[in-house]
């Protein structure tokens, strides 16, 4: 063999084919010749699929009123879907028990009362709602 072959001969695979490094010159050069607006044709599909769902607007409107240890509230749904409306009620005193009240079915266009108390002072109430 000669000298020149053996400096060459790294540079082939055993089947004849290029070296990885050739390879991977040749997939840059040729990422780099495609038109600009032929490439980013796929990543624009793309991102169209993922394009977020506008959620519709929920929950029905509540009014809580505190007269001394008894609490109320006017709950109002305006939307389409129900929504299940909870009074809690944390009161003043520690021996005094806080209260959780049962989810209410507000269903559309539909006004619910819900009414608690303490059996002294009100240190806050409010309302919660579930789907």
């Amino acid at each position: 063999m000669r000298l020149s072959q053996l400096r060459c001969e790294h540079r082939l695979h055993r089947n004849g084919f290029a070296a990885p490094s050739t390879a991977l010159f040749a997939a840059l050069t040729l990422l780099l010749a495609v038109p600009s607006g032929a490439a980013s044709h796929t990543a624009k599909a793309a991102s169209h699929a993922r394009v977020p769902v506008e959620e519709r607007p929920f929950g029905a409107v509540c009014r809580t009123v505190v007269d001394g240890s008894d609490v109320m509230a006017y709950c109002h749904n305006p939307y389409p879907e129900p929504d299940h409306v909870g009074l809690h009620i944390e009161c003043e005193r520690w021996w005094d028990i806080d209260a959780d009240g049962t989810r209410v079915e507000a269903g559309p266009a539909q006004n619910v009362r819900l009414t608690g108390r303490c059996w002294k002072e009100v240190r806050s109430a409010w309302v919660s709602h579930q789907k």
